[in-house]
């Protein structure tokens, strides 16, 4: 006879008595290894810095648009033409201002233009990352990360020529990087499956994430000084190089778990192993696929770090735009300021992970702490956001508040981004990737409203783009502090096939 039980329920058999799926001779998880200097903390630094090289990939011509569009030295470009999508793909050049024109090219983009360039990347991103994940969990994150980081890395170095080829060029190269870096971005959630312990998940996770933060700040600070010294297609072979650096340090150094690692110390691997025992899965067992969509702690999750990235990429997209458009100043100093919230973003993003650690010491429940951080990254960013058309008249309120707003943000790293480790840990690359794909939706959806209300109303259109923001933020805020947990769902316990 078959018989379904959870693991660690008591089954009789004659005269004797065990628990299925936990072993009677188990031996307690050993004592904490340090922190510092151990592999585990190696792995997370090492996908902080691929995170930081493909983010700064992904976000260079957010900084290199004011140079190629030359909006710093003619009015605003949020005051130009608005016609669509030219008829002509290969859409020419014209003559900017003498002392970058000489350096590099400049095009006649209109902000809707404009908004297309920005979001070809984000439609293989957004298709990529559930697929990535599911590759990575069956031939292993150190393949599937260093090929797709490889890959970007090439297109990165490949695009001044795409943008002098003509736009169409330029659209399918920034598409094709797009389905490389969302296979990256996927992949490498599988990781936390194998490395990270359930107690030290929040600051490993959020020290791998805030690697995208601090490659935002250094593409924005390095992006307008390069771009002014020597033209903006060094931008990208710059970052192009890194990333061939990064990627081979990759292939080195990381591994898909601590059984492969080969400098790892015992007494780390026992910890690791042990504390991440009770979820690994003995067989292979369909995807419970019903019940994960019939699921609302898992809607919620995505829902949320939708809305959550909405915001996100507002900050990634927009700020050297808004700041440009605000004060007319040139792009290095437009790098500079639009970089500064971002650095302390980095900085704010690594604590979030240490509170939400420190919080759970405190015998605080895991679904109150997830819920307090994601409360705090989601609604007052949002609020200073929509402050921040009526403050433009303060040169220091202004970029203050745009500091602020953006520096909090990544709070949520730390609470419904990594909620998928807590409701379904067997499925959590899976779950991980497909919630960050959605989620990357609104990278598509934000230049395309962008680009319609700026061209539309360019005096009062970041107004309404504000309150967009602040609505879809609230939504899915509200969504996740209803329906939000954090205990192991049933759909995702395993059961094991015991014979009797």
């Amino acid at each position: 006879m078959t018989t379904v039980v959870e693991p660690g329920v008591p089954v009789d058999i004659g005269k004797s008595t065990f628990s299925l799926g936990i072993p009677a001779n188990k031996k307690p998880p050993p004592r904490r290894v340090p922190n510092l200097c151990s592999t585990r903390y190696g792995i997370a630094f090492m996908a902080h810095f691929c995170n930081f090289t493909l983010i700064a990939q992904n976000s260079i011509i957010n900084i290199t648009m004011v140079a190629m569009v030359n909006s710093t030295d003619r009015p605003s470009q949020l005051n130009s033409s608005t016609e669509g999508l030219p008829a002509n793909l290969n859409s020419g050049q014209h003559e900017g201002s003498k002392h970058l024109s000489t350096k590099a090219p400049v095009y006649d983009w209109s902000p809707q233009t404009q908004g297309i360039i920005f979001s070809s990347i984000q439609y293989g991103m957004m298709l990529m990352q559930a697929p990535g994940g599911y590759l990575a969990s069956r031939i292993g994150t150190k393949k599937v990360v260093g090929f797709a980081l490889l890959g970007s890395s090439l297109l990165t170095l490949c695009i001044p020529q795409a943008a002098n080829l003509g736009l169409a060029f330029l659209l399918t190269t920034r598409a094709v990087q797009g389905l490389t870096q969302g296979t990256a971005f996927g992949g490498q959630f599988v990781l936390w499956q194998k490395w990270a312990p359930p107690h030290e998940r929040s600051r490993l996770c959020s020290m791998a994430l805030s690697g995208m933060i601090l490659g935002i700040f250094t593409v924005l600070l390095m992006g307008g000084i390069i771009s002014e010294a020597i033209g903006w297609p060094f931008v990208f072979y710059v970052f192009g190089g890194v990333g061939a650096v990064c990627c081979f340090l990759w292939i080195v150094l990381v591994y898909d778990d601590p059984a492969s690692h080969p400098w790892i110390s015992i007494p780390e691997k026992e910890y690791i192993l042990s504390s991440l025992e009770q979820q690994d899965s003995s067989a292979e067992q369909p995807l419970p696929i019903k019940a994960m969509v019939r699921s609302l702690p898992l809607w919620s999750m995505c829902i949320c770090t939708f809305s959550h990235q909405w915001m996100v990429n507002t900050f990634i997209i927009y700020t050297p735009t808004y700041i440009s458009s605000v004060f007319k100043i040139n792009i290095r100093e437009n790098g500079f300021l639009s970089s500064l919230p971002f650095f302390v973003a980095w900085i704010v993003g690594i604590l979030g992970g240490q509170l939400a650690d420190f919080l759970l010491t405190k015998n605080l429940k895991l679904i109150t702490v997830r819920k307090i951080i994601t409360f705090l990254g989601n609604l007052p960013p949002a609020a200073l956001m929509v402050a921040l058309p009526y403050l433009q008249s303060s040169y220091i309120t202004t970029i203050a508040c745009l500091t602020l707003s953006c520096g909090i943000c990544p709070l949520s790293q730390s609470g419904s981004y990594i909620n998928a480790l807590d409701i379904a840990p067997r499925y959590a690359g899976l779950l991980m990737g497909t919630c960050r794909g959605l989620a990357h939706s609104s990278a598509v959806l934000v230049p395309i409203f962008g680009g319609l209300l700026l061209n539309k109303d360019p005096e009062f259109g970041w107004t309404s783009f504000f309150y967009l923001l602040f609505a879809i933020n609230l939504f899915g805020l509200i969504i996740y502090l209803i329906f939000g947990k954090a205990d192991v769902q049933d759909w995702a316990k395993e059961r094991t096939l015991t014979r009797l």
